[in-house]
């Protein structure tokens, strides 16, 4: 059976939640789908065109037509916490303007181009953040919590240990103040960004 695009993504993604961002490489991928390497070329030009073709994949749920900001940011972070490295994929694609960021476009479409990208990049670190803290507890490398656990909320080392509900309404207090400086911000000429 030949294989599809479709599948050479597919085939990443699952390599992506088996072993990691690190470990994605195309060899990999074309073990998964148990063929040689340059059959890969045949549906992406290289890896980078591959990546980008995975962070659409991950943020393709995300409601563009949103009007709302913070439900867009939202949206963004859940979708990037729902795959293993997601995060790094997406904000390493947009790092390297790989692709074009159809999240961004819509945030400066509602707030600006600097303060969509001020939102955009804020949901990349809080949410590589919480990926990495989540893969700490989730191995016991944490100093203050046993494997899956985190420390209790109010507790001294709840900054360090927190619980997802904790990194969550950490995100969200911190959309509060991007969002209120936003909106005390003079208003300015909306520029969206380059493409």
């Amino acid at each position: 059976m030949r294989n599809t695009r479709a599948d050479v993504v597919a085939a990443a993604l699952r390599v992506l939640a088996g072993q990691g961002l690190e470990s994605c490489s195309m060899r990999r991928v074309a073990a998964e789908l148990d063929v040689q390497p340059s059959a890969l070329y045949h549906h992406v030009p290289n890896k980078q065109s591959l990546l980008a073709l995975m962070a659409d994949e991950i943020v393709r749920r995300v409601r563009l037509a949103s009007t709302d900001p913070r439900a867009l940011c939202t949206e963004l972070r859940a979708a990037m916490l729902a795959v293993r490295d997601g995060a790094d994929v997406v904000a390493t694609v947009e790092a390297f303007r790989l692709g074009s960021s159809a999240v961004e476009h819509r945030l400066a479409e509602l707030v600006g181009a600097d303060g969509g990208r001020t939102l955009l990049l804020y949901t990349f670190g809080h949410t590589q953040s919480t990926q990495t803290h989540r893969q700490a507890a989730e191995f016991g490398a944490l100093l203050d919590s046993e494997p899956g656990e985190g420390s209790e909320p109010g507790t001294a080392n709840a900054g360090m240990g927190e619980q997802p509900d904790d990194l969550d309404a950490s995100f969200a207090r911190g959309l509060d103040i991007i969002l209120a400086g936003l909106a005390a911000a003079p208003p300015r000429e909306r520029i969206l960004p380059r493409v």
